[in-house]
């Protein structure tokens, strides 16, 4: 019940953005009714609509689940933006080394590569704020920079194709590839990327719940994360919790160079990732640092992502920028209501102290 009641919150910040949107496409001068219905028709639209909107959200589960991990941890996880590209490239890199061996074995290995690179790239911040004390958001944003720069070097210079313009390796064995969900489900064709790393998604999403709720390692990063000092005085080693939860959230964050690389392109592409590690803050915000709440609210931002384009092309004065208008309106809504529960709470305090001082009998 509390936490039906929590999304509840976030439930209404949606409507209210988009309330304040449809008045912004007014101002305009186009019609809210038509956008709207060019956003969200083409969304859940069958089989391209649900298709494509599905595989958008894949990257933003994995994403919004690495960052609400670091939340609960009490970490603030900027950096898994970069945690992503090294991940995908990784896991290109095994592809394109051990393509002769077979898919039992490479399409593991892979997967293990885009995990690993992920925890250890994440891994880095947590280790340098558990030794030096220095700030988790600092390290994960200067990290997101050398990852970019680190794997398009390696990109350009060692594992691109001589003469290929686009900056891009060369292309994993084909036993490297996993399926795509239209080959089993009916009437879902195959040309829509959608693939086994959604699946891997919400696998990851129960994993986490697991974790964080049925576990004593999960305890632990949640005592962590709400009151540190309580947390070390009963026994909890915060500097292990620090380093454990980010490089969890890495891996997580990891985990999209699966989507990316083994389900889609089936090569590292630079530049691939559309915000997915920026765009999971506001989608872990949104889900109340829950799975279920991440894999609600990644759907939401897959749908605005999915209908920004018809609406880009068939409405005569709204642009496809009316989707970022609306992601950032729910961000602002969300978080004002979080603002006005935390100053609810102090006022609440307050008064409750002022009663205790003043009841009867009290000096």
């Amino acid at each position: 019940m509390t936490f039906l009641r929590e999304l509840l919150f976030p439930l209404i910040a949606v409507l209210c953005a988009f309330l304040v949107g449809a008045i912004v496409v007014l101002f305009i001068g186009d019609s809210p009714v038509e956008t709207y219905r060019l956003l969200l028709g083409s969304a859940f639209s069958w089989p391209d609509g649900i298709g494509y909107t599905l595989f958008f959200a894949t990257p933003l589960i994995f994403t919004g689940l690495a960052v609400a991990v670091a939340l609960r941890g009490g970490l603030l996880n900027i950096g898994a933006e970069g945690q992503l590209y090294v991940a995908a490239f990784a896991t290109a890199w095994v592809g394109i080394k051990l393509a002769s061996f077979p898919a039992v074995l490479l399409v593991p290995l892979c997967c293990v590569a885009a995990i690993a690179a992920g925890a250890v790239w994440g891994a880095i911040p947590g280790l340098l704020k558990a030794r030096f004390g220095s700030h988790e958001v600092i390290n994960t944003i200067m990290l997101n920079f050398i990852a970019v720069a680190l794997v398009g070097y390696l990109t350009q210079y060692h594992y691109r194709i001589p003469g290929d313009p686009i900056m891009e390796s060369a292309p994993i064995g084909n036993a490297a590839h996993i399926a795509r969900l239209g080959r089993f489900v009916p009437g879902l064709p195959e040309r829509i990327p959608l693939n086994f790393a959604f699946l891997l998604a919400l696998l990851a999403s129960w994993l986490v719940y697991v974790l964080l709720w049925k576990t004593k390692w999960g305890y632990e990063i949640r005592a962590t994360g709400q009151n540190p000092a309580a947390a070390e005085y009963g026994g909890v080693s915060i500097r292990r919790q620090v380093v454990l939860t980010m490089a969890i959230s890495g891996a997580l964050a990891g985990m999209v160079g699966i989507n990316e690389v083994l389900g889609y392109r089936y090569r590292y592409y630079d530049g691939f990732s559309d915000n997915y590690g920026f765009t999971g803050i506001a989608v872990a915000l949104l889900g109340r640092n829950h799975p279920l709440g991440v894999i609600v609210a990644a759907l939401l931002f897959a749908v605005l992502q999915r209908g920004g384009v018809p609406v880009d092309a068939f409405t005569q004065l709204v642009s496809k920028d009316i989707v970022l208008i609306l992601q950032a309106l729910v961000i602002l809504f969300v978080a004002a209501e979080a603002m006005f529960r935390r100053s609810g709470r102090r006022w609440q305090g307050a008064g409750g102290s002022s009663g205790q001082a003043t009841a009867p009998g009290k000096i």
